[in-house]
């Protein structure tokens, strides 16, 4: 028998984190539709998504929103429709990407993360900063039983929008890939850049995070406005930091092409065309991803394991996650592990 109430995060004022906008709250245990699986989490991780919605730059698309969309846990129970999927009792995955219409041209040709219909976890429905979530049968991502759910969490958004940037930036075989900002998604994105041969440079203002991509196998690791050693083929900024966005192009060589990964950004300083995007320099957005991206990321990193530097918070500390990820302490990852886990 599932309990009637859960505990749960909601944002309940958006505004800066120093202002709390988060509130821990008492919630009825979502039912399942009739194409959902209802999910008791494990983990969830903190996403700097997760951050801008609490802080107001991503513009609420409900009242009192359960963020999270890195959720690790165990299917409790489903809708009549998903019980042909026999998810029950299995390790899923609930991320970003929430629901698509299927029908829109975008739909059609592959490209559902242009979806306008798009809905997504923790924005337009509650998500994994609770004891339970639900989501569409047909969103989720099954997960293996022998990893730690802390370990699985950030690969759910930071893993898989990582690797659909480095898909944007268009890096050749064996490319030199400049990384600006060097947290949750990049030190995974790196990872799977050097598996298939790059040359990976990190640009990032924290010390820490200049050890941590090192440590990695990084070819260089300084300051977020450093020059590279060398030209760079592509670039992938993770910073929300728009006055990067020169800096990146002016390191770039000759056709290379600069993907922006964030789903916020401060404002872009003016370009100057010669220096910046002449000699077929390409500038490129990230929005969200597809299923398929998710499903080819998860199995590259189930076949080669990388490394996940995470930093466990309790669920009772969910304010302060946010806040050391806002003030760049965090080392990789940070994820929230609830008392009602195995560990927690």
């Amino acid at each position: 028998m599932r309990p009637q109430e859960m505990d749960a995060w909601v944002v309940a004022r958006p505004g800066p984190i120093r202002t709390n906008p988060l509130e821990r709250v008492r919630l009825p245990v979502p039912e399942p539709g009739p194409d959902e699986v209802l999910v008791r989490v494990e983990a969830c991780g903190v996403c700097r998504t997760d951050l801008h919605l609490a802080e107001g730059d991503l513009p609420p698309h409900r009242e009192r929103t359960v963020p999270g969309h890195q959720v690790v846990g165990r299917v409790v129970a489903h809708g009549d429709a998903a019980r042909g999927r026999d998810l029950a009792g299995s390790r899923v995955g609930v991320a970003w990407l929430r629901s698509t219409c299927g029908r829109c041209r975008y739909c059609r040709r592959g490209a559902e993360n242009l979806c306008p219909g798009s809905t997504y976890t923790g924005w337009d429905a509650d998500g994994g900063y609770a004891e339970y979530v639900t989501a569409l049968a047909d969103y989720v991502y099954p997960l293996p039983d022998e990893v730690p759910a802390v370990q699985l969490a950030p690969l759910l958004c930071a893993g898989i929008i990582g690797h659909r940037a480095l898909l944007r930036c268009d890096l050749p075989p064996r490319g030199v890939l400049g990384i600006y900002g060097f947290g949750s998604s990049a030190h995974l994105t790196a990872q799977v850049a050097m598996w298939q041969g790059a040359k990976v440079h990190v640009m990032t203002r924290s010390a820490k995070a200049r050890e941590l991509a090192a440590e990695l196998g990084a070819a260089s690791a300084g300051g977020a406005a450093d020059a590279p050693p060398e030209p760079l083929d592509a670039a992938i900024l993770f910073a929300p930091a728009g006055e990067l966005v020169p800096v990146a192009l002016s390191a770039l060589d000759r056709g290379g092409t600069l993907a922006v990964a964030g789903i916020h950004l401060s404002d872009v300083p003016p370009l100057n065309y010669e220096r910046h995007l002449f000699q077929e320099r390409t500038l490129r957005s990230v929005t969200a991803n597809t299923r398929a991206d998710g499903r080819a990321f998860l199995e590259i990193v189930t076949a080669r394991s990388p490394r996940v530097a995470t930093v466990a918070y309790p669920f009772a500390e969910a304010g302060r996650a946010l806040a050391d990820l806002a003030g760049d302490r965090v080392e990789g990852s940070a994820v929230l592990t609830p008392p009602w886990a195995d560990g927690g």
